[in-house]
């Protein structure tokens, strides 16, 4: 299963365009956003992802319950449990409660918040995908990460 991970994209509709051709185009099977959509007008992009999307709010989020009634059962309070592929995931957007939490029942943890790409390998696999929206670093990118084998591919636009 490949999973598409991004953070961070702050109404950059630009970017979440070319995010969501690029998964497309590579057959992604499911998208995880890490919080920090910021309003609910990025569902002009999103909505065409052929894949499923689950999201987590991020502390930018200001327009909460736009969010919540743009993407119903596909946007949830951080920290989210869930599984795909056979592998559990926790989904956050600050990582900051990484601190009182039990990592080691996941298989991996996705957060952002820190605009800043950093990828910790072991058990479990911790990814921040950087930023999507590229505002604070000026690189959008995201991360995605092959649960068969365990790879992570970098994708920039």
């Amino acid at each position: 299963m490949r999973i598409a991970c991004m953070s961070d994209s702050h109404d950059n509709m630009t970017q979440l365009f070319n995010a969501v051709e690029w998964c497309n185009k590579q057959k992604i099977d499911h998208v995880l956003h890490a919080g920090d959509l910021v309003a609910p007008f990025v569902n002009r992009a999103l909505k065409n992802l052929n894949m499923p999307l689950t999201i987590v709010f991020g502390n930018n989020d200001g327009e909460r319950k736009g969010l919540a009634a743009m993407f119903k059962d596909k946007i949830f309070k951080p920290p989210y449990e869930l599984e795909l592929g056979g592998k559990k995931i926790l989904m956050l957007h600050e990582p900051d409660p990484l601190e009182t939490i039990d990592t080691s029942k996941y298989d991996m943890i996705l957060h952002g918040h820190l605009h800043e790409i950093n990828i910790q390998e072991g058990e479990p696999l911790i990814i921040n995908p950087g930023e999507l929206g590229g505002w604070v670093s000026g690189t959008s990118s995201m991360a995605v990460w092959d649960t068969k084998n365990n790879d992570i591919e970098m994708v920039y636009f």
